[in-house]
C-alpha cells in the first residue's frame, strides 16, 4: 500500500509539471500570433510619417479648382489690430451694385482617423497619445517665407523716372532686383535696361489722380496673380522698403491664410455713405484702409477671393463706383465686401507722418520709409551720412547705415 503511494507522487508531479508547460506553450503561441498580426509593441513610427500626420493639411474647394500651390487654409485670420474709433464720414452720390459671393467650402481631411487607426495597428500608445494631442490642438507654423515668395510692385509714372525711381534703383532695388517690378505709364528704354526689364507700360493715364492710380493698382493685381508668388506688397515710389526685414516680417504669417497687412493714416475708420437709385435711403458703411503711401501686403489666400470681383480690370469698375483712389478701394474691397479686416503694422511709415521721429536705433526694424516736400523743407528721417545737399531725401544716407557694404557707402 506504502510502495503505491509512493510510486504515484512523482507521477502527479511530472503531470503538473506537463500541464503547466503545454499552458505555457500555448500563452506563447498566443503572443506570437498576437504580434504577427498587430506588431511589436516596440515598434516606433517614423519620424516622417509622424510629421506629415501632425501638419495634415486643411484644403478648400477653390484651392483644388484653381489647382494652387496652398497646402492648409483657414477662412480668415484671427482679429484684426486696427483700433477701434468714431468714423470719419464722407458722402458719395454713386450708384453701386451688390455683391454677392458664396462662401468658400472647407473640408478637412481625416487626421483623426489616420491615427486611431496607427493606435489600433501599434501599441506605443504613448507616442500616438503626443502625435494625436498635437495634430489637434497645436497651433499650425506658417511655411517659411524667402525672398523669392514675395511680388514687390512699386508704383511710379514717367515724370519720375529720373528722381525717384532712379534713387530706388541704386538703393534698395539692388537686394529684391528679381522680385520688384516697376508700374508706370510710358515706354522707357533706359529704365528698361536698368530693371533688368522689370519695367511695365500700363498704358494708365500720367498724373496722380483716381483713375489713373486705380488703373495700375490694378495692373499691379493682375500681374501678380499670373505670377504665382506667395505674396503681393505693393509700395510707391516714394518708398524705401527695407527688404530683409519685409521678408522677416511676412515669415510670421501664412500665405494660405487671408492677410491684409499695413498701416491707416487715418485715427478712425473711413465712414461713407452709397445713394443707391433703387432705395430712398443711404447705406452706410465704415472700413479701414491701408494707406499706399506706406505700402501694404496681401496674401495669395486673399487675393484668390478677390480675383472673381477685383481680377481682369474689374478693380478700376470698382474704383469709379465709390469714387475714392487705389487704396481706399482696395480697403473697401477687403474690408467690406470680403469681410477681412486690416492688420496694423506699425513697422511701415508714409510721408503722412513724421519721419523724423523713426529713431536711429530701430531703423533695422521698419520695413519701409518715405520723405516728402512740404511748406519748404523736408519731412525725412533723422539720418547720419551724406550732407542734406547730396543726399536731401536721406535714402543714401538709410541705405548705408542698413547696408555699409555697397561700393558708394563712405567706410566707417
Amino acid at each position: 500500500m506504502m510502495s503505491l503511494t509512493v510510486l504515484s507522487l512523482p507521477q502527479r508531479f511530472k503531470r503538473i509539471l506537463q500541464a503547466m508547460m503545454l499552458a505555457v506553450a500555448v500563452v506563447y503561441m498566443t503572443l506570437l500570433l498576437y504580434q504577427s498580426a498587430y506588431g511589436y509593441p516596440g515598434i516606433q513610427v517614423p519620424h516622417s510619417q509622424v510629421d506629415a500626420l501632425a501638419s495634415e493639411p486643411v484644403t478648400t474647394h477653390r484651392d483644388q479648382l484653381l489647382q494652387e500651390y496652398v497646402q492648409s487654409s483657414t477662412p480668415t485670420q484671427p482679429g484684426a489690430g486696427a483700433p477701434a474709433a468714431s468714423p470719419t464720414t464722407v458722402i458719395i452720390r454713386k450708384d453701386i451694385r451688390s455683391f454677392n459671393f458664396s462662401d468658400i467650402e472647407v473640408s478637412e481631411r481625416p487626421t483623426a482617423t489616420l491615427l486611431t487607426e496607427l493606435a489600433r495597428r501599434s501599441r506605443n500608445g504613448e507616442l500616438l497619445h503626443d502625435l494625436s494631442q498635437r495634430a489637434v490642438t497645436a497651433t499650425p507654423q506658417p511655411p517659411v517665407t524667402e525672398l523669392d515668395d514675395i511680388f514687390i510692385s512699386v508704383k511710379t509714372t514717367k515724370n519720375y523716372h529720373d528722381t525717384r525711381l532712379a534713387l530706388i534703383i541704386k538703393t534698395w532695388f539692388q537686394l529684391a532686383r528679381d522680385q520688384t517690378w516697376f508700374f508706370t505709364d510710358t515706354d522707357d528704354h533706359y529704365y528698361q535696361e536698368k530693371t533688368k526689364g522689370h519695367l511695365i507700360n500700363t498704358k494708365c493715364s500720367q498724373g496722380h489722380f483716381r483713375k489713373a492710380l486705380c488703373c495700375k493698382m490694378s495692373a499691379e493685381l493682375d500681374v501678380f496673380l499670373e505670377s504665382g508668388k506667395k505674396w503681393f506688397c505693393h509700395f510707391d515710389d516714394d518708398n524705401y522698403v527695407n527688404v530683409p526685414r519685409l521678408v522677416k516680417l511676412l515669415d510670421e504669417y501664412s500665405p494660405s491664410v487671408d492677410w491684409y497687412l499695413g498701416k491707416p493714416s487715418i485715427s478712425s475708420p473711413l465712414e461713407i455713405h452709397l445713394d443707391s437709385k433703387n432705395t430712398t435711403t443711404n447705406k452706410k458703411i465704415t472700413f479701414w484702409f491701408a494707406t499706399g503711401g506706406a505700402g501694404f501686403c496681401l496674401s495669395r489666400a486673399l487675393t484668390l477671393k478677390m480675383l472673381p470681383i477685383a481680377g481682369g480690370g474689374k478693380f478700376i469698375s470698382i474704383g469709379d463706383k465709390i469714387r475714392f483712389p487705389d487704396d481706399v478701394t482696395m480697403g473697401f474691397i477687403i474690408e467690406h465686401l470680403l469681410k477681412v479686416p486690416l492688420t496694423v503694422v506699425d513697422n511701415f511709415h508714409s510721408h503722412l507722418e513724421p519721419m523724423e521721429f523713426i529713431r536711429q536705433d530701430t531703423f533695422q526694424d521698419q520695413v519701409s520709409f518715405s520723405y516728402a516736400h512740404m511748406k519748404n523743407q523736408w519731412n525725412v528721417i533723422k539720418v547720419d551720412g551724406f550732407d542734406l545737399k547730396t543726399d536731401p531725401k536721406r535714402f543714401y544716407s538709410l541705405h548705408c547705415q542698413l547696408f555699409p557694404y555697397f561700393s558708394f557707402c563712405p567706410p566707417r
